[in-house]
């Protein structure tokens, strides 16, 4: 049997496209993504017109390596807005203004919170039923500052 590796038609780009694509569900990283596509691309101008072999690569490599790096300059970035406060609790709780049920002393007390009681830290002392607005998080501490 003698396979003749010199001569690509069309459906061989296409399988080629979706193993490509089912690679990249298997491995996300948007990498696999443009090789496929390019590939099934390479496979519509082949089955429209018809090309060497090595046109055929060289045309797979160029869409490839230009579809990934137009992706990667002009994807959107994460900005600061789009950071999320999922599993980061008390970050949740920055800019809320609550009411003390106990007294802050030495600095140090206890605020409830919906269900929960934090741990909050506050530069200087409140007697119990002062407002206050949390203005930062720290693991289990709440820092907060006296509303006037």
């Amino acid at each position: 049997m003698n396979i003749d590796l010199t001569h690509i038609v069309f459906w061989h780009w296409w399988i080629a496209g979706f193993a490509l694509l089912a690679l990249e569900a298997m491995a996300p990283g948007a990498v696999f993504l443009w090789m496929g596509i390019s590939a099934l691309c390479v496979g519509v101008v082949t089955a429209a017109f018809e090309f060497r072999w090595e046109w055929q690569v060289v045309l797979f490599a160029v869409l490839s390596l230009s579809s990934f790096f137009l992706f990667r300059r002009f994807r959107r970035k994460p900005s600061a807005a789009d950071e999320t406060t999922l599993n980061r609790r008390g970050h949740s709780y920055v800019g809320r203004d609550f009411t003390l049920s106990e007294a802050i002393v030495n600095g140090i007390g206890k605020l409830s919170v919906d269900d929960s009681q934090w741990r909050i830290a506050c530069a200087d002392d409140a007697p119990a039923g002062t407002r206050v607005r949390v203005i930062g998080a720290d693991g289990v501490t709440l820092h907060v500052q006296r509303l006037a």
